[in-house]
């Protein structure tokens, strides 16, 4: 076939190597404009972009697509039989939708319908999910609504953290949008309608999402701190200042008759009271505007009191 690749970050990279060792064409890449990264501000081309030009394939970075009567004449003197959409981070405006044959194919990282929206891999792991994958289907005008193509499921481990997710579902997915061309191709695929009545939000991940909340109890505490690596992360306040959790796992240990929110110090280890008297031991943390530092350290360093709370 001939496409247009349609993606920003490394997620979406293994699938436009897949595809291109596939043999189709692609005949041009969109991905989102290149961004400062890191403290030094460097501009950076997109993952996705690095890629693409390293295959010598056209790049177009376009800021809007909704109007872009220059991005719309190019497409359609390229006239793609279809338009893949993996991790773009754009809404794809209806005379996108209805440009090629085949139509617009996306990526989508879970089993929809559960988890539509812009971070279904991250709400997956925070909702403690013990099993997740990836789905091929056809976009509409909603969001991630439209008919569904081929599914794969992914277990999610109990320690799994997005990060290690998100690779696992790009290697995953990238065969799965091969397999679905395919199917088009050769009028083979069915695509099915979502049931409106399983499907669940991931929505798009704010700064406040990650400050812990102890009215939950401690594996509800930690699910979200898997699932929201590397951001929001884990944080809350203590003595007036943000406090970082890097690391944390779930204390076997009670504090049932503890007030959650109450930081326990025993054998130099850090737990932090939650619902229901479970605990979280925090195993590394960095209070703001310092060095991150293991438990046994920030103890120390700060003479942590025992039945101190957070905030």
């Amino acid at each position: 076939m001939k496409l247009v690749f349609c993606g920003t970050p490394q997620f979406a990279v293994p699938t436009l190597e897949a595809v291109i060792a596939a043999g189709h064409e692609v005949a041009l890449v969109l991905s989102q404009p290149d961004k400062p990264v890191g403290r030094s501000g460097e501009i950076r081309a997109t993952p996705v972009k690095q890629a693409a030009l390293a295959h010598g394939i056209a790049v177009a970075q376009p800021e809007k697509l909704k109007h872009n009567e220059e991005l719309r004449e190019m497409l359609k003197t390229i006239q793609p039989d279809a338009i893949l959409v993996v991790a773009y981070g754009r809404i794809i405006p209806q005379w996108m939708l209805d440009l090629p044959r085949f139509g617009n194919i996306n990526l989508h990282g879970s089993l929809l319908p559960r988890w539509r929206g812009a971070a279904p891999i991250q709400w997956a792991v925070a909702a403690g999910d013990a099993v997740t994958g990836v789905t091929t289907m056809l976009l509409n005008a909603g969001l991630d609504t439209g008919p569904m193509l081929l599914k794969r499921e992914v277990p999610i481990g109990p320690h799994t953290t997005s990060p290690e997710l998100f690779a696992s579902l790009a290697e995953i997915g990238a065969p799965l949008m091969v397999e679905t061309l395919a199917g088009l191709e050769a009028g083979t695929m069915t695509p099915q309608k979502q049931n409106e009545a399983e499907a669940t939000l991931a929505p798009i991940l704010t700064r406040d999402g990650g400050r812990i909340d102890v009215s939950c109890d401690a594996q509800s505490i930690y699910n979200r701190f898997r699932g929201f690596q590397p951001w929001p992360g884990a944080w809350t306040t203590l003595r007036g200042k943000k406090l970082i959790v890097h690391a944390m796992h779930v204390e076997e240990r009670r504090a049932s008759s503890t007030l959650a929110g109450t930081l326990l110090i025993r054998d130099h280890a850090l737990l932090l009271t939650c619902a229901g008297g479970s605990a979280v031991a925090l195993d590394e943390v960095q209070m703001e505007g310092k060095k991150r530092m293991a438990a046994a350290e920030f103890l120390r360093g700060f003479q942590i009191k025992d039945g101190e709370q957070v905030a």
